[in-house]
C-alpha cells in the first residue's frame, strides 16, 4: 500500500472512529441530549460500532489500524514495516482530533447549554463573603462542567499504578486478539472479518475492563481529543487533566508491544 493510501485510510478512518465514539459519549452526557444518561452499556457498544464503522472504511486503503498501539503490535509482530509506523500515527492523530471537532460542532447547541447552566457550572461570580467588608474571594473558580469526559477518558479512582495496569491489560486483550484472529491476507491490517472481531472485542473490553479508567485502550482516542478540548473556545469547560494524559498514552503502548512480543514467542 502506498503512503498516500495510509494517510487518508488512516486519517478517515479515524476521525469517523471518534466522531461515532465521542459522539456516544456527548449523547449520554448532555441534559438536552435524547440520550441522556443512558449508561456505560450505551457506551460499550457506540464505541464497537464506531470502531466497526471507521475499520470498515479503511481496511481497504490502509489495514484499518486506527490505534499507535495495533500500529506497534504489527511492527512487532511483522506485519506492518517500520518505516511505516511514524505516518500510521501521525495520520491517526489527526483523524482523531478532526473526529473531535466534528464532535463539538454536532453537539455545538449542547455544549453552549450544558457549560452556562448554573447547576452544573454554578452561579456566574461564585465567591464567598471574606466579613463586614463585604469582599469577595474571585480566585475561587466556577465549578467545571464534565465535559472532558465527551473527549478523553478518566479514572474512577486516581491510581496511577492501578490505571497504567489496566490499560496495558485492556490493550494487550486488543491487540492480541487482532494478531490472532484478525489480520487481512497480508498481515498488515484486519481482514473483513477482522474487523467485526474487532468491534466486538472493543465491547466486550468496555463491559469488562473499561470501568476503571473508560478503557482508552488507544493513544490518539485520548490524546488527540484532549487537545481539540485544551483548545476549543468552551468557556466553563475545565481544565484538560494534563497530569492524567500519559497513562493512556504509555499503557496502551506497553499492552501493544507485549501483545507483540508473546505473539512472535507463541504463535508465530
Amino acid at each position: 500500500m502506498s503512503s498516500s493510501d495510509i494517510f487518508f485510510g488512516e486519517t478517515i478512518g479515524t476521525a469517523v472512529l471518534i466522531l461515532l465514539g465521542g459522539g456516544v459519549c456527548a449523547a449520554i452526557t448532555f441534559k438536552r441530549s435524547k440520550a441522556f444518561e443512558a449508561g456505560w452499556v450505551a457506551i460499550s457498544f457506540g464505541w464497537g460500532f464506531a470502531v466497526l464503522t471507521g475499520a470498515y472504511l479503511a481496511s481497504g486503503p490502509s489495514g484499518a489500524h486506527l490505534n499507535p498501539a495495533v500500529t506497534l503490535g504489527l511492527a512487532i509482530q511483522g506485519g506492518t514495516k517500520w518505516s511505516d509506523v511514524p505516518l500510521y500515527m501521525g495520520s491517526q492523530l489527526l483523524g482523531a482530533m478532526i473526529g473531535a471537532v466534528l464532535v463539538w460542532l454536532t453537539y455545538y447547541g449542547q455544549f453552549k447549554d450544558h457549560l452556562s447552566d448554573p447547576e452544573i457550572v454554578g452561579p456566574p461570580h461564585p465567591g464567598k463573603d471574606l466579613g463586614d467588608e463585604g469582599l469577595v474571594d474571585v480566585d475561587e473558580a466556577p465549578k467545571a462542567g464534565p465535559v472532558l469526559g465527551v473527549f478523553s477518558t478518566g479514572p474512577e479512582i486516581r491510581n496511577m499504578v492501578q490505571n497504567v495496569m489496566t490499560e496495558i491489560i485492556a490493550t494487550f486483550v486488543l491487540v492480541i486478539a487482532i494478531l490472532t484472529q484478525g489480520l487481512n491476507d497480508d498481515g498488515n491490517g484486519l481482514g473483513t472479518l477482522g474487523v467485526l472481531i474487532t468491534a466486538l472485542v472493543v465491547v466486550g473490553i468496555g463491559l469488562s475492563l473499561g470501568g476503571p479508567t473508560g478503557y482508552a485502550i488507544n493513544p490518539v482516542r485520548d490524546l488527540g481529543p484532549r487537545i481539540i478540548h485544551a483548545v476549543l473556545p468552551l468557556k466553563n469547560k475545565g481544565g484538560s487533566d494534563w497530569a492524567y494524559a500519559w497513562v493512556p498514552i504509555v499503557g496502551p503502548l506497553i499492552g501493544a508491544a507485549a501483545a507483540g512480543g508473546l505473539y512472535r514467542l507463541c504463535f508465530a
